[in-house]
């Protein structure tokens, strides 16, 4: 099947959902199947990857040390998504913060990175990069009041799925500094979206050997997901997916679904 159709497939048995899709074949630079790929929908931690990317340039450059200790006690407990939660150490190397927001989203240990590097450095550095869709909005709170932007992260496939590619084509920020990057993210622990179909270890990484190499990173918040990454098979491929809904509908098992197939679909067409 016409690869567009097939995801336009995808996209139809789900009308309650907004998506927003985009697939590049990363040689060629050139999109191989999308949908609403320009739309603007809520994206969770998806934009930490931006935090990550500032935090390396910064490793590069010298300006900061990687074996500077974080304290967690600077910023305010969160819950959720990490494991610094579970551990006893309140400081840990600014690297393995980094490592814990790449490996499992960790949100204490991105607003304890947010608070040494600081948003409106994170916001420049996503501007810089000329995404001003895509972005990273806030610290990662328990609760979101009135009186703090209503969501964590904004973006869309298309500028997801471009992020992913320039990476691996070591053009985004430097090589130096995309290589850190993405050698991170193989350590992501999150197979649960699109991911899923690749049927990679997520406790050994994407360098793994086998048919694949993978690395992603995702976004998960009520009535939200969104998975983006690159998948190395007979082409590699940067996709994104991100998939938003009323948070009081049971959309989950749907919505899952949906990303399941979109990844059975990437994997068909990279192998």
């Amino acid at each position: 099947m016409d690869p567009q159709a097939a995801l336009e497939g995808v996209v139809a048995a789900s009308p309650e959902v907004a998506w927003s899709i985009a697939v590049l074949d990363v040689a060629s630079q050139q999109t191989l199947a999308a949908s609403s790929p320009l739309r603007v929908l809520k994206t969770a931690s998806l934009a930490k990857v931006f935090l990550l990317l500032e935090v390396a340039a910064r490793f590069e450059a010298g300006s900061l040390d990687r074996r500077e200790l974080l304290d967690r006690r600077a910023v305010a407990r969160v819950e959720d998504s990490g494991l610094w939660q579970h551990l006893h150490v309140d400081q840990l190397p600014l690297v393995d913060a980094a490592i814990l927001v790449a490996a499992v989203s960790d949100n204490w240990a991105t607003n304890a990175l947010l608070e040494r590097v600081g948003l409106d450095a994170v916001q420049a550095r996503s501007r810089a990069l000329g995404y001003l869709e895509s972005r990273l909005e806030d610290c990662i709170r328990d609760v979101r009041g009135p009186d703090v932007p209503a969501t964590v992260s904004l973006g869309r496939a298309a500028d997801w799925a471009e992020i992913f590619a320039r990476l691996q084509r070591r053009g985004l920020v430097s090589s130096a500094v995309d290589t850190q990057v993405a050698a991170w993210l193989e350590t992501s622990m999150d197979h649960s979206m699109v991911a899923s179909a690749f049927h990679l270890d997520p406790l050994v990484g994407g360098a793994a050997s086998g048919r694949f190499r993978f690395y992603n990173k995702t976004g998960t918040d009520a009535g939200v997901r969104a998975d983006a990454g690159l998948l190395v098979g007979r082409r590699s491929l940067a996709y994104c997916a991100i998939a938003n809904w009323a948070p009081d509908d049971d959309r989950v098992e749907q919505v899952m679904d949906g990303m399941h197939a979109i990844g059975q679909l990437i994997r068909s067409w990279a192998s």
